[in-house]
């Protein structure tokens, strides 16, 4: 039985070296590939997601927050839609069909259940945002002279509701449901327009303007960043800017206006961006040195950090051209994550929760789709950002061992020497 309790603990001991040590080869090894080459592991990360959404895992998403069957599905397509773009026009067969796929079933009654077509724009701002912006990434996968009529056709008529819904608004943030309006989905919702523009002739600079103008005048005062919640009626800020949202807003606003995006990133950074306990990069879900309730956008806030926005501001980071931030990102998922992968697919955290294997993919994929990557902002990452986390993952490694080292040890020290002996 000794025996069989001694090799049991070097098991032990061996498996916890072994996780340590990977997890210290995961925090180092490059994890994200910039806006132009595929990030690793991405195309596995869709494989795995792709077999989630065909068992049901939409429909499992749904019953967790109001948007889980849409956000599964539109971002499966954009994360095609992102890597397609890397890839010559002679080989994106794959992400386009997938794309497509994926925008099929936000066109069926389970993509359009959570909301009101009674909105204007018809299902809300929402819905049809990021809709035409997922429309717009099938177009821009197609060489100009193939694009399909069709979807030509339908990109440019829901462009068009989507203008005059803000032409016709008396606040730049239109509703998602009825009576609620969040900004960050008019932001995706410009986007889409500008996007248009770039595909099609030009026709909504003046909605975009305006739109600019009146969101400046509507910013959250004590930060000076959009609102994370507003008035439906009038667009004034009704909750501070908070982590959830401005990820995914300063993932769109560089392709609006790469100006008004540089200052919007550098304030969300400064205030929002900070690290958990010392050993990486996080993202706070409310401003620096402002603490508040944790709800379904942001999920539990341990520390005040929101996972959901920390997993999402690497995109921002990588379409802002901020390297640093967007790999020390990656590479903290890589631990904290805890990857499972096959020569066929990766997943994170076991797969238990598809939807922030999603969030990630599409982060890792990100890049600008309007406008040139911009100039890379100041660094806010030191480079030694790794040590504190290496060094403790190194010590949990040797861990498991010192006790049989300190053994080894006593075992071989000398012993003393004889004592004198006594001359008669």
């Amino acid at each position: 039985m000794r025996h069989v309790l001694r090799w049991a603990r070097r098991l032990v001991a061996a498996t916890v070296s072994l996780c340590a040590l990977l997890g210290a080869v995961r925090l180092i090894a490059p994890a994200t590939a910039g806006p132009t080459a595929e990030p690793p592991g991405a195309e596995r990360q869709l494989a795995f997601l792709r077999a989630e959404l065909d068992r049901g895992a939409g429909d499992e998403a749904q019953a967790l927050f109001p948007e889980g069957y849409f956000f599964l599905h539109v971002l499966y397509g954009l994360s095609w839609t992102e890597i397609g773009m890397r890839r010559p026009a002679g080989e994106r067969a794959t992400a386009l069909h997938e794309a497509r796929w994926a925008l099929e079933r936000l066109d069926g009654p389970s993509g359009r259940a959570p909301f009101s077509a009674d909105l204007t724009p018809s299902y809300g701002i929402f819905y049809r945002g990021w809709s035409n912006w997922l429309r717009g990434g099938v177009l821009s996968l197609q060489e100009p002279s193939r694009r399909d009529p069709a979807e030509l056709r339908r990109f440019t008529d829901d462009s068009a509701a989507i203008g005059a819904a803000f032409d016709a608004s008396a606040t730049p943030y239109l509703p998602a449901y009825p009576g609620q309006a969040w900004p960050v989905d008019s932001t995706v919702a410009i986007a889409s327009l500008r996007l248009h523009d770039t595909l099609r002739p030009d026709r909504f600079t003046g909605t975009v303007d305006r739109w600019l103008t009146e969101t400046r005048r509507r910013l959250d005062p004590r930060t000076g960043l959009l609102p994370h919640r507003v008035d439906a009626a009038t667009g004034t800020p009704a909750e501070v800017a908070r982590g959830t949202s401005q990820s995914m807003i300063q993932r769109f606003l560089v392709d609006i206006d790469p100006a008004f995006a540089r200052d919007q990133y550098q304030r969300f950074r400064d205030q929002y961006v900070g690290t958990l306990l010392g050993l990486g990069p996080a993202v706070r879900e409310y401003p620096d040195g402002m603490d508040g309730p944790a709800d379904v956008d942001s999920g539990p806030l341990p520390l005040g950090v929101s996972l959901s926005a920390t997993v999402v501001t690497l995109g921002a980071a990588q379409v802002h051209g901020d390297a640093p931030l967007a790999g020390a990102l990656a590479n903290h998922s890589e631990v904290a994550g805890l990857p499972v992968g096959t020569p066929w697919t990766k997943r994170y955290a076991f797969g238990l929760l598809p939807v922030g294997d999603a969030f990630l993919a599409w982060s890792k994929t990100a890049r600008p789709w309007v406008e040139p990557t911009p100039s890379p902002p100041p660094p806010s990452v030191s480079p030694w950002w790794r040590l504190p986390l290496l060094s403790t993952l190194l010590l949990l490694a040797a861990a498991p061992w010192l006790p049989a080292l300190v053994r080894h040890l006593r075992r071989r020290r000398p012993g003393r020497p004889p004592a004198p002996q006594s001359c008669q």
